[in-house]
Order: structure tokens, then sequence, then C-alpha cells
């Protein structure tokens, strides 16, 4: 799995929490929400999250982990593991694509 650069997320998240208060401040101003809405859509891909919510907690707890491993181990719920499984080449599959009224 490929992680952001720790710098990185630790820019998006701060901008993603000036533009929380900005938004909370002025819940009104659309041009607030829009900026608060893009640094959190900007949020979720670099953490690989489906809400803001969730990736700005996951991007706490990467810039607080120790290191990758431990992140990645957190967020797996399970002991990474050193194994690579190869996997050979998809098998083709002979498919009959006549219709049963043809056959």
């Amino acid at each position: 799995m490929l992680l952001p650069a720790k710098a990185e997320v630790a820019r998006q998240l701060r901008r993603y929490r000036v533009w929380e208060r900005v938004m909370l401040a002025s819940p009104g101003d659309r041009t607030a929400r829009a900026t608060f809405e893009d640094s959190g859509y900007t949020l979720c891909v670099l953490m690989g999250k489906r809400c803001a919510r969730e990736a700005s907690e996951a991007a706490e707890r990467y810039l607080n982990s120790s290191s990758v491993g431990s992140y990645l181990q957190e967020q797996n719920g399970r002991p990474r593991t050193t194994a690579v499984v190869h996997r050979g080449p998809p098998v083709a599959i002979a498919v009959d694509r006549r219709s049963p009224a043809g056959r």
C-alpha cells in the first residue's frame, strides 16, 4: 500500500482544520463551505477514506504513529506479515456465448 508523505498529510490536515473553523464561524459563506469541502475531499483521497471525518482521524493517527508499519497494522487490525503471495496470470475460462434459444 502506498502512503503519502507525512509532510503532505500534515499540510492537508492543517488546511482542512483551518477551513473547518472558518466554515463553522460563518456557515452562510458559500466560498468557505466549498473550500472546506474541497479540502475534505483532498484529505479523503490522500488517506483512502470515504468521508472527511474518517480521513481526518486517519491522518491524525498516521501522523502520530511511530512508523508506517505500526500505522498499517493499526489500520488493518492484524499484524503485518512479511510473506508476499505471488499469483500467476489469470486463467482464461471458456464461456459459451450462444443464447439458450440458439442451442
